[in-house]
């Protein structure tokens, strides 16, 4: 018999076996199938390893990712992309490649997605086809479903390293020079506002999570996010709030606007909002603006400058004032923009470091203060440059308040 319809048979045995009005625990579930395993003679021509990889393949699929799960439980898998239920690809090291599995049906793997969106208490279905989620891991997940994917169910999992990532860590990739990271932990200590932008994939929460490690102990930390992904240690008095979409039964959706407006009364020191992509810009803005400095952000965009034309954008999304009003709102709640990018050679790297100076003639003033200049490629094709120093912050009041 073939291994594919070995599994499927064996796994419908595990199944009939299995009392369906009982909660079974993993263990019992692992008893169970080890008790169909032996009553199967037909297996003793299987080696040790394989009888082993099957119960593991078995119990994963009735009560795990089925074949997602190895991959997601491998830490050197960043990104696990399912494009319906034949075409599925990883990301591993830095590479994209494409896997020679897939799942047995488009009823399984739309059994896993419901067993993902129920574990986060989220609702995904022809009515609803678009959901955020996460695995008890911290791994992100964004579900797309048909009649939206013609190819799909589409599944994205982002998966985030078992162990926070430090300055250390970024320091050995070459991803930061140590001035431009001694320079951004004086910015944190000494309360700057400071907003992150850069494409999809470059390393944006990785930073943000490496620098909220340099927030005192003693300060209240509240984080708002679509789908909760920041990992931010050391903080006892943290506070992690998470949108919520509305459902059948009547709950209703919570968007990032709300919880920011009601963090505000929360008595934060510092509010970070893991990414802003609409009209919550305006209110991240305002709480920049009211007293509660050192807030982060980040955001989608391509340059610094860029994510200033994109808050532009999304403050008007909300709210119809003159752009003069938004680029004066702007100036006073963003004091530094750290802007990431993925080179060629897929490295991540900080490309810029800009301090925002100032209006002038209407526009918005900036300072670079750091910049990734490239000299080159090494034998092996790797980008080699440097972070270097531009220019001199302009406005070191908050620094000198610190003491810093």
């Amino acid at each position: 018999m073939e291994y594919t319809e070995l599994k499927k048979e064996l796994r419908r045995k595990v199944r009939e076996k299995m009392d369906y009005v009982k909660d079974y625990s993993d263990e019992e579930v692992e008893e169970t199938i080890d008790e169909i395993l032996l009553s199967q003679e037909s297996l003793t021509v299987y080696s040790v390893e394989l009888r082993r990889r099957l119960k593991k393949e078995l119990f994963d699929s009735l009560r795990r990712l089925d074949i997602l799960q190895i991959f997601v439980e491998d830490s050197t898998v960043t990104e696990i992309m399912i494009n319906g239920k034949d075409h599925i690809f990883i990301e591993k090291e830095g590479k994209l490649r494409e896997l020679d599995i897939g799942f047995e049906s488009v009823e399984k793997l739309q059994d896993v997605i419901q067993q993902i969106v129920a574990g986060c208490n989220r609702v995904v279905n022809e009515a609803s086809p678009i959901v955020d989620a996460r695995l008890s891991n911290g791994s992100r997940v964004n579900i797309v479903m048909n009649p939206i994917a013609l190819n799909g169910p589409i599944v994205t999992i982002r998966r985030f390293p078992d162990k926070p990532i430090t300055m250390e860590s970024l320091l050995q990739t070459d991803t930061i020079s140590t001035e431009a990271a001694d320079f951004l932990e004086s910015l944190v200590k000494a309360k700057y506002n400071i907003f992150i932008s850069g494409g999809t994939g470059s390393g944006k929460t990785t930073l943000l999570n490496v620098l909220s490690h340099y927030i005192p102990p003693e300060e209240r930390v509240i984080t708002i996010e679509d789908s909760v992904e920041l990992q931010l240690q050391g903080l006892p008095n943290l506070v992690q709030l998470e949108t919520r979409n509305s459902n059948v039964e009547g709950c209703r959706e919570i968007t990032v606007r709300e919880l920011i407006k009601t963090s505000l009364r929360m008595r934060p020191d510092r509010i970070i909002v893991g990414e802003v992509r609409g009209a919550e810009a305006i209110d991240m803005l305002q709480c920049m603006n009211t007293g509660h400095d050192g807030s982060m952000s980040t955001g989608h965009a391509n340059s610094g400058k860029d994510m200033l034309a994109r808050l532009e954008n999304m403050v008007l999304m909300g709210m119809d004032i003159p752009l003069m009003a938004i680029r004066q709102q702007i100036v006073s709640g963003v004091d530094v923009i750290v802007h990431l990018g993925r080179l060629r050679d897929r490295t991540r790297r900080v490309l810029e470091i800009t301090e925002v100076a100032g209006c002038e003639n209407g526009e918005i003033k900036l300072n670079p203060l750091f910049l990734f200049e490239e000299a080159g490629e090494d034998s092996r094709g790797n980008i080699v440059g440097r972070l270097q120093k531009k220019g001199k912050l302009l406005y070191e009041n908050k620094l000198k308040t610190a003491g810093l």
